[in-house]
């Protein structure tokens, strides 16, 4: 499989990459089932192109149950059928490859679907068979075994144990249908191994690592307790696994990138990670969950920075994915954090202040040093769905919850492409069926054909914005004085980055031509929750 066509440069395209997310179910559907697929992905790539980003990274399109949204995956060799087909993605990756644009697909490794065969002869096994030792089989505690084996709890609440018919609990630190793989076998390692052979060999740039640093336990699976190493995050001997596949990714060429999703709030562990031999980059969600707020966001691309120098990785910057409310939606809050435990429904919502965050914080964003990764939708400024009807919701957090959690779904609702109803050009075909979340009736104007042209659009800015970022941006940063609640700072020799979070308009006070501002000036002045480019020759 090809490699995209670029000019030759000593550095890596991951380390400067803007990196666009497609959920494949909410992108396009080709097929008119209502569902996105693959088909429907490949019609859409020239809008990627257009865009400007380097790279897309595709959210699971393996055969699944749907119980956590493709992450429960029983053939990581396979396409879903209802996405499409291996030979289709093997021509969508050759085709991104046509117009510039790498591939990144993505592992699951620390769980697989409860219907994957390996499961399924667990299952059927009795305790302490070898089909059993890939997994976390364990006795209960108490009386007959009753309890749980020890005092975990879920990523998505509750338990993360369930009984089986014979007795045993198996482990499973999200969904009961993600049973969690067990690290310490072999055989666990050779087939994730050879998963990363089999789509590179397919022409894949890099892959994204799911839960990253959660995937080793304490072999003795202890209780959770304030003192000591934690049971299952950050482990120590997690390292040795990034080095073999390290070893794997460098053995060809070009070399492929591992990017991992690590949730480490200390920084000089989270950067263990990205050492010359184990990842290349790692999502940085502390900048993600800050408020819009310029002592915030400042510390955090202050301490994302420090942390990358001594491993020479380089940073990453993430407004939004999959799991996140909406920018527009969340910077329009009292609250403007992310946290899935605040998460509620009924929430207070001042979307035009949103917008106008949303549209200076990817200003923001895009002028920091590293790579950037852009959830789909948020260059058409989409806000979070929160009035989705009950019986339509998906997401196992919702449902784990008892229903107080609006769950991730309103973050997943199929994309606007044209027209002035549902389904928006979604589907195509005709006679296409409701699209499998439904969308907003008042979406006409956050399409891509009413936003096309329109100088003041999100997606025009963010066009402008991703050309400008190749162009007009290099060097290393370098803060300016400014006043309290401003953020100003420099890249290179020629280009400035301003950006006013404080309540009233600042004035102007740096030398340079306009390049690009997220919303209009006020008499020469910066208005409040707005960001300007300056470039100097």
């Amino acid at each position: 499989m090809p490699e995209p066509e670029s000019v030759p440069s000593a550095v890596p395209w991951w380390r400067d990459a803007a990196v666009y997310q497609v959920y494949p179910r909410s992108f396009a559907d080709g097929d008119g089932d209502g569902v996105g697929d693959l088909a429907g992905i490949r019609a859409r790539l020239p809008h990627l192109a257009r865009l400007g980003v380097d790279a897309v990274w595709f959210n699971p399109w393996y055969p699944s149950p749907q119980k956590d949204g493709g992450y429960d995956i029983t053939d990581y060799r396979a396409v879903d059928p209802v996405l499409g087909t291996l030979d289709e993605a093997e021509k969508l990756i050759a085709e991104a490859a046509g117009l510039g644009l790498h591939t990144i697909v993505d592992i699951v490794p620390n769980h697989v679907s409860d219907r994957h065969p390996w499961f399924r002869a667990a299952l059927a096994a009795p305790p302490g068979s070898p089909e059993r030792e890939r997994f976390h089989f364990r006795d209960g505690r108490g009386e007959h075994g009753r309890l749980p084996p020890n005092n975990w709890r879920s990523e998505f609440g509750g338990l993360p144990w369930t009984r089986t018919a014979d007795g045993q609990w198996y482990l499973h630190l999200f969904a009961a249908e993600q049973p969690d793989l067990n690290w310490d076998h072999p055989e666990v390692r050779a087939e994730h191994e050879a998963v990363l052979r089999f789509w590179f060999d397919r022409g894949a740039a890099g892959v994204r690592i799911d839960s990253a640093g959660l995937l080793v336990k304490d072999p003795d699976l202890p209780d959770l307790t304030p003192e000591g190493p934690h049971p299952y995050v950050d482990r120590d001997d997690l390292h040795p696994v990034y080095r073999s596949w390290r070893a794997v990714a460098d053995s060809y060429h070009p070399p492929r990138a591992l990017i991992g999703e690590v949730w480490v709030p200390d920084a000089e562990r989270f950067a263990r990670y990205l050492r010359p031999d184990e990842l290349h980059t790692a999502f940085n969600f502390d900048f993600l969950a800050r408020p819009w707020d310029a002592t915030a966001l400042r510390a955090s691309i202050d301490s994302t920075l420090a942390a990358h120098e001594p491993v020479e990785a380089p940073a990453t910057w993430v407004l939004a994915n999959h799991d996140v409310t909406r920018t527009a939606t969340r910077y329009g809050r009292a609250d403007t954090r992310f946290d899935f435990a605040a998460k509620a429904f009924g929430t207070p919502t001042d979307l035009a202040l949103g917008r106008r965050r949303a549209r200076a914080a990817a200003l923001l964003t895009l002028a920091l040093p590293g790579s950037v990764y852009l959830y789909q939708g948020e260059e058409l400024g989409l806000p979070e769905v929160e009035d989705l009807p009950p019986d339509r919701l998906r997401d196992p957090m919702h449902h784990r919850s008892g229903g107080t959690d609006p769950g991730r779904d309103g973050c997943r609702v199929p994309l606007p492409w044209s027209g002035d109803r549902p389904p928006y050009g979604f589907s195509t075909a005709p006679g296409a069926a409701e699209p499998w979340l439904p969308q907003p009736a008042d979406w006409t104007a956050l399409t891509v054909e009413a936003q096309t042209g329109d100088p003041d659009s999100m997606l025009e800015l963010y066009r402008t914005a991703l050309r400008l970022r190749r162009t007009a941006i290099t060097g290393g940063l370098r803060w300016r004085p400014a006043p309290e609640g401003v953020l100003a700072f420099d890249r290179g020799i020629g280009f400035t980055c301003l950006v006013n979070l404080s309540p009233q308009p600042v004035p102007i006070d740096t030398p340079g031509e306009l390049l690009l501002r997220s919303g209009p000036l006020t008499d020469g002045r910066l208005p409040s929750d707005t960001a300007l480019w300056l470039g100097r020759a």
